[in-house]
């Protein structure tokens, strides 16, 4: 059986289709910079050379038109048609305490999904919009959703509570979440395997660097703590998000500015993060990196700043798991932008952390950057979210 594995994020959009039975994936791509100029799609089919198209992506629908197209296409295609696709598994962000674990997207658990749209304000409209763009093309496919939330379940409740009146948890569920949860679950168990030991004898801290950003802390094979919490905004600084900030600045920001409290919460989750602290230089790192080489204060304030809230937030799981065996970098910068794991990496000293430069600046393979005196094991592994959301949709419709 084949796999259409869509996982739609804010401003871009991975898919692999996947032979469930080998595993091995038959064609892959990545429709990034949706919304923002100079958006490009990358189709690779498998033993085929890569076609990068720049092309106007305003949305993910046609994100997802773009995609169907390239699979199917006479020339470079990988199937006839559509028909040849027995499933589509989506990566869905949010379930609350509504979903525990993957489902079948049946119209009903649509539209509960939808009920948690407020939470993940960025993702979750994008995961419906691109299952329902794949419904209507699709119509008799089977369609999965596999949750970001699940992995983090395992959280005991002193990581996962709020501060707050308990009533508002009893009333609303309002509790810390987490997200990219394949993503933590796959590389995580993905070191243990590369590193030849027992993933549940490990401490292990995975840095999900990409347009959004966490870091989970991996005890034993469970997770204990994860930095974002009700909804993806808290945590990191990331691409367009604030991250952690003093709750009182949206009431400040309010007042001075003359905004409602939804037009304050727009600026968090779209106007700030990178993009922000830059001033608007962007919210891509390729942009910030050259930036910073150019000698631009705003991009290199913008790096230090976000490389200094990875390194606490990694202090912080080490003493949640009294220790750390290894630490992962792995997405879109955690992979690709070697100059924010040595600026991170600046800060391990008392870890006995050091980087290997060569090694830092390979890409695209599982490896480890730490030289082989550190006493903590720093690696890059590739995340692989389209591959675990592969095998719980077939799970699911076998």
């Amino acid at each position: 059986m084949n796999i259409l594995v869509i996982n739609c994020g804010s401003s871009s959009l991975k898919f692999q289709l996947i032979n469930s039975e080998t595993e091995q994936c038959i064609a892959k791509g990545l429709c990034e910079r949706i919304g923002i100029e100079g958006s490009m799609i990358t189709y690779a089919p498998e033993g085929g050379e890569k076609e990068k198209t720049v092309t106007p992506m305003p949305d993910h629908t046609e994100a997802i038109r773009l995609v169907l197209e390239a699979l199917t296409n006479p020339k470079t295609g990988v199937v006839k048609s559509l028909d040849e696709i027995g499933a589509v598994g989506h990566r869905m962000v949010h379930g609350g305490e509504k979903f525990a674990g993957s489902t079948i997207l049946t119209e009903e658990v649509m539209a509960t999904v939808e009920e948690c749209n407020d939470l993940a304000p960025l993702h979750n409209p994008a995961n419906i919009i691109g299952v329902n763009a794949c419904k209507k093309l699709m119509p008799n496919t089977p369609m999965v959703g596999v949750f970001d939330t699940a992995f983090h379940q395992t959280m005991p409740e002193e990581a996962y509570m709020y501060g707050l009146p308990y009533e508002y948890y009893e009333k609303y569920k309002i509790r810390r979440y987490g997200f990219h949860g394949t993503s933590h679950s796959y590389v995580s168990k993905k070191a243990a395997e590369i590193l030849g030991k027992n993933y549940e004898d490990l401490k292990i801290i995975v840095c999900h660097l990409g347009n959004g950003a966490s870091i989970s802390a991996v005890k034993n094979g469970k997770c204990v703590d994860t930095s974002m919490g009700l909804t993806p905004l808290e945590g990191l600084i990331m691409g367009t998000r604030s991250g952690d900030i003093d709750p009182a600045i949206i009431e400040f920001i309010a007042h001075k500015e003359n905004k409602s409290i939804d037009e304050v919460m727009s600026v968090l989750n779209k106007k700030s993060g990178v993009l922000g602290l830059s001033n608007n230089l962007s919210s891509d790192f390729r942009d910030l990196e050259a930036g910073m080489n150019e000698g631009n204060e705003h991009a290199i304030r913008t790096m230090k700043t976000y490389c200094y809230r990875v390194a606490k937030y990694i202090g912080s799981y080490v003493a949640a798991m009294n220790g750390v065996d290894v630490i992962c970098f792995t997405a879109g910068v955690g992979e690709n932008a070697p100059v924010v794991r040595s600026m991170v990496a600046e800060y391990l000293g008392y870890l006995g952390v050091a980087i290997d430069d060569e090694a830092n600046h390979k890409r695209g393979e599982d490896i480890a950057i730490s030289t082989p005196d550190s006493k903590t094991t720093v690696m890059v592994i590739p995340t692989n979210e389209e591959l675990a959301i592969a095998r719980e949709t077939v799970r699911l419709v076998k």
